[in-house]
């Protein structure tokens, strides 16, 4: 069998330029700045950021292929049949972090990994998903997400959705704080318990659902007025992403670790963020009820 990379490569460049073309129009402001890079042991990528917006303060929508002849210890390690193997990783990954805090941060990601070797049939995954993280939560933009993410889900079986929401509630889940990071949505990783085809079909619709899922929401809160200490209450939050992605996140690390491009990895951090020595919100405000009623594990499409 040979893995069609072409074909998967052509699919996610157009995801990047869709997304990137149905964010501008949303900000109305701000354009994206593209940096092509290469990089030195073999590919390269397309980095994408905006900023300073009328939505948007700070996004990414990266697009990467790289290639080599040898893996980063930290893949190697755990999967042992990829010794001796080159190996190939493509992917889209963005990140939003909007300027109003009434507006979601949001993260999306789909990507495929291929070892190949000689005399021997590919390894190969597809991984990705999509996630929410809210600074002043709304029921119904909850739901949607994750109604979203459900109907992207049914026509690959029933217990899809609920499988992959629990793996994003388990991974998007800061343990030295005992805190999820957001709302989730959907997380799944080494998936090949399909066909190739089969596969490459449930990456594209969960790439495809990232826009019908987060647009709405947008749309809905864009608007809304916040005041310095509502914009404060969300740059605590922003820490909480910072401290994920540096210490938990696999693809920051797989990134770092391979030598991936610096610049573009964590391009996901929120442009300005902080942290209070033992820092809680008032009980009973808005900013409290966060954590205590949104920020579990909670099945958002139950009726």
């Amino acid at each position: 069998m040979s893995v069609p990379l072409d074909a998967v490569k052509a699919y996610l460049l157009d995801l990047q330029d869709r997304i990137c073309a149905a964010l501008e129009a949303e900000d109305g402001h701000a354009r994206f700045v593209e940096d092509a890079w290469q990089r030195p042991a073999g590919g390269g990528g397309r980095t994408r950021v905006i900023g300073d917006g009328a939505l948007i303060e700070k996004g990414g929508v990266n697009f990467s292929h790289v290639f080599g002849d040898n893996l980063p210890p930290s893949a190697s390690a755990h999967r042992p049949e990829l010794a001796g193997r080159g190996f190939q990783a493509m992917g889209v990954s963005l990140v939003i972090h909007p300027d109003n805090p009434h507006v979601p941060t949001s993260h999306a990601n789909v990507r495929l990994f291929c070892a190949e070797k000689e005399g021997a049939e590919p390894v190969w995954w597809f991984g990705g998903g999509f996630d929410l993280t809210p600074y002043y939560a709304h029921e119904e933009d909850c739901v949607h997400w994750h109604r979203v993410a459900r109907d992207a889900c049914a026509p690959f079986g029933a217990d899809v959705y609920p499988r992959f929401k629990a793996w994003c509630d388990r991974y998007f889940f800061l343990k030295h704080r005992n805190e999820p990071r957001g709302i989730g949505g959907l997380f799944f990783d080494d998936l090949n318990d399909w066909d190739f085809d089969t596969s490459f079909a449930f990456l594209r619709a969960i790439g495809d659902a990232y826009l019908e899922a987060y647009l709405p929401i947008v749309q809905r809160r864009k608007a809304t007025p916040f005041t310095e200490a509502q914009k404060a209450f969300q740059e605590y939050r922003r820490g909480r992403y910072v401290e994920f992605n540096l210490v938990f996140d696999r693809g920051t690390l797989f990134g770092l670790q391979s030598g991936g491009r610096t610049e573009s990895i964590l391009m996901s951090l929120p442009p300005k963020v902080r942290w209070g020595y033992d820092w809680h919100p008032e009980p009973g405000s808005e900013e409290a009820r966060l954590t205590e009623h949104f920020l579990t594990a909670r099945d958002w499409l139950a009726s």
